[in-house]
């Protein structure tokens, strides 16, 4: 079995907010695209327009209807993906020692070339965040886009995960959570962030930002609404009670 570090040097993951998320799955494309292309064996699609289709993703995004205890139903839109967690189950069950957790950055990965495809760390993993790839048949993960974010060839703004790079609305960010002055640490701090599922044990570095209450009393839409005049006048008003005689 494989163990995990005592400590990381850092603990490089997201903070993923919940009040922003609009369910697009830009992140969905761009992690698939990347991940195909680049880094490790290819993400497959078998049969993908066929009866039966199967692939493997590294981040979805679930759609719930949260009923809150007063006001309208909600939609929440949940990505999920690796937490990267510091007690990471899967690393330690891992025969082969394929999954593993780097202590540079607090990352984990799974060596493609010694993975046997047994399965166990997707059953190890509480969160569902591991898949088998139907065709490679080797474990496949969120990396972070280590290829990215440590790649001098890229621009700047480049180093970072693909899913963060393309969200339209901002909802995902990246940085060091293990640094209490770094921008992931201070939104979790300010806006309450939360583990998923801290009950497990596993200590996640990624963080979830919850949805803002809504105010109930203002409605952005109502001035624009309102009947600009209460009697038509002109062309309508001659229309409207030609229409009344009829």
């Amino acid at each position: 079995m494989t163990e995990l570090p005592a400590s990381t040097q850092r603990k490089l993951g997201l903070v993923i907010d919940l009040d922003t998320c609009v369910g697009c799955h830009a992140c969905v494309t761009a992690c698939k695209g990347w991940n195909t292309e680049n880094y490790g064996a290819p993400l497959a699609d078998k049969d993908a327009y066929g009866a039966e289709p199967v692939g493997s993703f590294l981040n979805r995004v679930h759609s719930f209807e949260v009923q809150p205890e007063s006001g309208p139903a909600q939609t929440v839109h949940f990505p999920k993906s690796c937490l990267h967690c510091d007690d990471a189950p899967c690393v330690t069950v891992c025969p082969t020692g394929a999954s593993y957790k780097r202590v540079e950055d607090g990352i984990v990965l799974v060596n493609e070339s010694d993975c046997i495809g047994c399965g166990l760390c997707a059953w190890a993993c509480p969160y569902g965040a591991r898949e088998m790839d139907p065709v490679e048949q080797v474990m496949k993960k969120c990396t972070l886009c280590v290829d990215r974010i440590y790649n001098e060839n890229l621009p700047e703004e480049d180093r970072q995960p693909a899913c963060v790079r393309t969200c339209p609305a901002g909802a995902r960010h990246f940085g060091d959570l293990a640094d209490p002055d770094s921008d992931v640490s201070r939104l979790v701090a300010e806006r309450g962030g939360f583990d998923l599922m801290p009950e497990q044990g596993t200590k996640p570095v990624n963080k979830y930002l919850p949805p803002r209450p809504r105010d109930e009393d203002i409605d952005v839409l109502a001035p624009f609404l309102q009947p600009v005049a209460e009697t038509p006048s002109g062309f309508l008003g001659w229309l409207d009670r030609a229409l009344e005689k009829l």
